[in-house]
């Protein structure tokens, strides 16, 4: 499985950015998929994960209300929709796949396989 992430950038705070991760393989509606950040000097975090069918969600405290995670199985793309956006929210994001479970994930150990990232930088 091959995940790519795309769509980060520069943006004030306030604003929003969508990213986008393309995967590989043909069992992508069966896999788990999440969401990862890691900033400067602090290790990775959780940001949003999402189930094989989209029908479920979990997010972390600190992003719920307004990023909003979302799959596209016919596309092979998962989404991040991020809004009101903040400093803090400064890092480079990971998108994640997992074929063992379809269930919702919230540890990084959990996940099979990871992309290679996109910064999103905001500014205050």
């Amino acid at each position: 499985v091959q995940l790519q992430a795309s769509g980060g950038g520069l943006v004030q705070a306030g604003g929003s950015l969508r990213l986008s991760c393309a995967a590989s393989g043909r069992s992508f509606s069966s896999y788990a998929m999440g969401w990862f950040r890691q900033a400067p000097g602090k290790e990775r975090e959780f940001v949003a994960a999402i189930n094989w069918n989209g029908f479920s969600t979990s997010y972390a405290d600190s992003v719920k209300g307004r990023f909003t995670i979302s799959r596209d199985n016919a596309k092979n793309t998962v989404y991040l929709q991020m809004s009101s956006l903040k400093p803090e929210d400064t890092a480079v994001y990971y998108c994640a796949a997992d074929q063992t479970y379809s269930r919702v994930l919230r540890k990084g150990e959990d996940y099979n396989y990871w992309g290679q990232g996109t910064q999103v930088t905001v500014s205050s």
